[in-house]
């Protein structure tokens, strides 16, 4: 997605109906046959901690608009990689990495790459509820008023619909001004979402987001998830295995730094062409 394009979105408010420009989505709508292009591209990566290589040779293709689940054991490279995909391991000094990975084409290595405007373009959800302690209009505010010239009135409107988007508004319409720190755990993980999607990402990485909230919540979240990849392309780190039947299209399963196995979900989870796949999905190991 360039970007620039944009579309109208119209929203019911308190004062009536407002219409705001948004990122537009990848697809042009969910009945149109399409393919999904790739968002995010990987070949022969490798990633290094030291002397410790933590992902051998991985390449997969992550299509757009669409929640692709990354499933294995516990320290195989899954977060490795998400926290590759918007250089979040430039603050490591020892972490290094070579081979391809680009996104819509542009290379994510690139010592010419703009490491903030990339992190606007693909956002991070973790494992737990990161808010500010800020208010809970300022959470959301903060990335729009670093990345973007916008008028008061717009930022309202934006904060409007990027809590709309995430499924918390009316929860949290009544006390925008209140900490954020008060809201529930997950309250508070889809006022994160709301955060990242204010500032109009192209992918949005989920780091286990549910893995510290209650079962409601955690069902919340997924309804979300289902929500967003209309527009958002998705991927999530999960050992949830019924979790990534549930809310992924396609699924890759690591193990040991290497990428086993990956395709459509169905596939996978029910005739998976791997022993060792198998053996993880069905619960024999992991």
């Amino acid at each position: 997605m360039n970007s620039e394009s944009q579309l109208d979105e119209t929203a019911e408010t308190s004062e009536g109906t407002v219409t705001r420009e948004v990122p537009a989505p990848a697809v042009p709508s969910e009945s149109a046959e399409v393919d999904h292009p790739t968002a995010l591209c990987l070949a022969n990566f490798n990633a290094w901690y030291g002397d410790f290589q933590a992902l051998h040779r991985v390449t997969l293709n992550v299509p757009e608009c669409q929640v692709t689940a990354f499933i294995g054991p516990s320290g195989c490279g899954k977060s490795t990689l998400l926290r590759w995909a918007n250089r979040m391991n430039d603050n490591i000094p020892t972490a290094r990495a070579n081979g391809t990975m680009t996104l819509r084409g542009v290379d994510v290595l690139s010592r010419q790459m703009d490491v903030v405007d990339l992190r606007r373009r693909v956002g991070m959800v973790f494992q737990k509820p990161n808010p500010f302690p800020k208010s809970i209009y300022d959470n959301v505010a903060f990335g729009p008023r670093l990345h973007l010239k916008i008028t008061r009135s717009d930022l309202d409107d934006l904060v409007e619909w990027s809590l709309k988007k995430a499924a918390v508004w009316n929860e949290v319409k009544d006390r925008l001004r209140k900490p954020a720190l008060g809201l529930s755990g997950g309250q508070q993980q889809r006022l994160c979402i709301a955060r990242a999607i204010a500032v109009g990402p192209e992918v949005m990485l989920m780091d286990e987001p549910c893995s510290a909230l209650d079962p409601a919540s955690t069902a919340s979240i997924e309804d979300l998830i289902h929500e967003l990849k209309k527009q958002y392309t998705i991927v999530i780190v999960t050992h949830n295995m019924q979790q990534a039947a549930r809310v992924s299209d396609q699924t890759a399963f690591f193990f040991e730094g290497r990428v086993i196995e990956a395709g459509p979900t169905t596939g996978i989870f029910t005739r998976p062409e791997n022993k060792q796949t198998e053996d993880y999905v069905s619960g024999k190991f992991g």
